[in-house]
């Protein structure tokens, strides 16, 4: 006997793609994440390619996953594929400390983030 199929987290037209613990605060990440939602799939692995920003390069891997998962999981055309929505959330902040004049404390926080991308197949209406 095994466990029975969880139902789907997401529409019959759509493919998910999660990354957890991404080391950068939620703040910075959704500005990134700001760039492609809405925007084709294409278009959006163009524009996370050339940005300068350090974790844009994560954000794109977290989207080829989201696109291979749209193509070999839920057979959805690649070419069809929009990022409907790309959200961030908190994860853990690793709290640091650093010693200052006269015997204080600077404190550090460390954060991290969770990224979630899901694009769905735009359907032509003719």
């Amino acid at each position: 006997m095994s466990k029975k199929s969880a139902p789907r987290r997401v529409g019959e037209t759509e493919a998910r793609a999660f990354s957890r613990s991404i080391r950068v605060s939620p703040r910075k990440l959704n500005l990134v994440a700001q760039l492609i939602r809405g925007k084709s799939a294409e278009a959006a692995l163009a524009q996370l390619k050339f940005s300068p920003k350090r974790i844009a390069e994560e954000v794109l891997t977290v989207l080829e996953s989201a696109i291979a998962n749209a193509e070999n999981n839920h057979q959805l055309d690649v070419d069809q594929l929009v990022v409907s929505e790309a959200y961030v959330g908190k994860s853990l902040v690793m709290k640091r400390w650093q010693s200052r004049a006269r015997g204080r404390v600077g404190h550090i926080s460390k954060p991290f983030s969770n990224l979630t991308i899901i694009v769905r197949e735009k359907r032509e209406t003719a």
